[in-house]
């Protein structure tokens, strides 16, 4: 046995592992389910005739999630390592200046991948017709979704000033 409860400290801490594991294994499969059934790296591959490398652009789907990922969790060491590396000076400026521009650059292909995913998934409400009928559900599917896209505007904004304490 370990002092001081080890032992169950270490059991713990392994099935807080698995949990986390398990969940993000989780998560990135209905992620991924939800990109190819909406069709979305098919459709940029046959909008720029490049069909022949759609395997490339999935793999890189799956890159880009994967260190999405990694930055995420290590994000502390990461900005530990650099300030270590390139200390605070003229390298530093031109670093950050740098990262700056990598920012924007993020920023801009993110809201083009999101505005895509936007319009692929709209193309793919035309099953909700089909589904109200058959639940009888005759009046208010418009109030429904404007409900729902309220909501997440409500969400975002109270996010965005502020509301959400930081981690």
């Amino acid at each position: 046995m370990l002092p001081d409860g080890g032992l169950q400290s270490v059991i713990c801490l392994a099935g807080l592992a698995f949990a986390g594991v398990s969940a993000g294994l989780l998560v990135s499969g209905g992620v991924f389910t939800v990109l190819l059934s909406v069709g979305l790296v098919p459709r940029f591959a046959g909008i720029t005739h490049t069909g022949k490398k759609i395997f490339l652009y999935e793999e890189m789907v799956v890159c880009g999630t994967l260190f999405s990922n990694v930055l995420s969790v290590f994000e502390k060491p990461i900005s530990s390592f650099r300030q270590a590396a390139w200390p605070a000076g003229e390298s530093g400026r031109l670093l950050d200046a740098a990262a700056f521009c990598l920012l924007i650059l993020f920023g801009l292909f993110a809201g083009i991948f999101v505005g895509c995913l936007a319009l692929a998934i709209a193309e793919m409400l035309d099953s909700i017709p089909v589904f109200s009928r058959r639940i009888s559900f005759r009046r208010g599917l418009g109030t429904a979704i404007f409900c729902v896209a309220a909501g997440k505007l409500a969400g975002s904004l109270y996010y965005f000033f502020g509301g959400f304490p930081a981690r």
